[in-house]
């Protein structure tokens, strides 16, 4: 199948080519985002390979589907990005990759809970300029303290798992509870409100939809503890980062570690070391000491990538032989 794969870097082309010697499709790679500015770019394919930050709009499926494509392939699990009602209408097949390596995600989490707590990525840089003094540096004991789940999907449970393992308490508020996991893992389902006012540290890991948007707001920060740890690498818009400034200012947020970004689309997996960044939200969350922000690089493992391009090659090849796609983003919608 030829394929129009978008928003490339050269570790995608490193791990597909590799992969694809098994399935034998014409990948070609563009570098650009799909947008309607680059979707004359897939004209020719019946398919097109996007990522996070690609649109996937209304008007952009319209304009696939008039050059003749007929699948959407997502690498990666979330589907925000694609206007889905919009693909049925126009019979466009949307597939993703609900699953990688949740323990990739979960681990970035705990790292960046801990670099914060420690403070790590203050005392490299002292270190570098030779300055030994340990003011400013006081981090606490994880064992004991009290961390909020929000979301219980593959990667909360393996994320609860791990702070069990520091002796953290574990509370988790999601949907759709599953009392199997709470007792297996030992961990225990509260409403949201009790668990933003019981928890030390408070992580996200829901997906992004109309009822997790601006989740994190400035009226749930005012029910949080004092001096709060707050961890997303979900979702940007699951946070509002205008409330997270004014919690920093007043100092209610103590400590904030982000691999997403509301408006990370024209930020993240570019180099953008020689140019001014337009984005003055973003550009305040840096200066302050307690913020630590990776660039949506929680899911980048050897493990993580491998399995991504399996799965999206293997969801490709059952489109192409009519077979049942079982990760079809809109049949599993039904």
């Amino acid at each position: 199948m030829k394929v129009a794969v978008f928003s490339t870097k050269p570790y995608d082309r490193t791990f597909f080519t590799a992969a694809n010697q098994s399935s034998h499709h014409e990948l070609v790679f563009f570098q650009p985002h799909l947008s309607m500015e680059t979707v004359s770019l897939a004209a020719g394919f019946e398919a097109v390979c996007v990522f996070v930050n690609d649109t996937v709009s209304a008007e952009v499926l319209g304009a696939l589907k008039n050059l003749g494509v007929r699948l959407v392939a997502l690498r990666c699990a979330g589907f925000n990005n694609v206007d889905l009602e919009t693909a049925r209408t126009l019979g466009i097949t949307v597939v993703r990759v609900p699953a990688y390596s949740p323990y990739a995600v979960a681990e970035h989490t705990v790292g960046l809970m801990m670099a914060l707590n420690r403070k790590l990525h203050r005392a490299y840089n002292r270190i570098r300029e030779g300055n030994f003094a340990l003011d400013g540096l006081m981090g606490f004991d994880m064992h004991g303290k009290t961390v909020g789940i929000i979301g219980t999907g593959k990667i909360g449970r393996v994320t609860a798992g791990i702070l069990k393992g520091f002796g953290c308490r574990v509370l988790a508020y999601d949907l759709y509870p599953n009392p199997d996991y709470a007792s297996e893992l030992g961990f225990s389902y509260v409403s949201f409100d009790d668990l933003l006012k019981a928890s030390d540290i408070v992580s996200l890991h829901c997906p992004l939809t109309p009822q997790t948007r601006h989740l994190i707001d400035a009226a749930a920060i005012a029910k949080m503890k004092d001096g709060v740890m707050l961890i997303n690498t979900s979702r940007g818009a699951i946070m509002d980062a205008r409330a997270l400034i004014q919690g920093l200012k007043s100092g209610k947020i103590g400590h904030l570690g982000l691999d997403v970004y509301e408006e990370e689309a024209d930020l993240f997996f570019e180099d953008l070391s020689c140019q001014i960044i337009q984005d003055d939200i973003f550009m305040r969350l840096l200066t302050f000491p307690n913020v630590l922000i990776t660039g949506h690089q929680a899911f980048f493992t050897q493990e993580a990538v491998n399995n991504i391009v399996d799965v999206t090659l293997a969801n490709i090849t059952e489109f192409e032989r009519d077979q049942q796609c079982q990760n079809d983003v809109l049949k599993s919608l039904v």
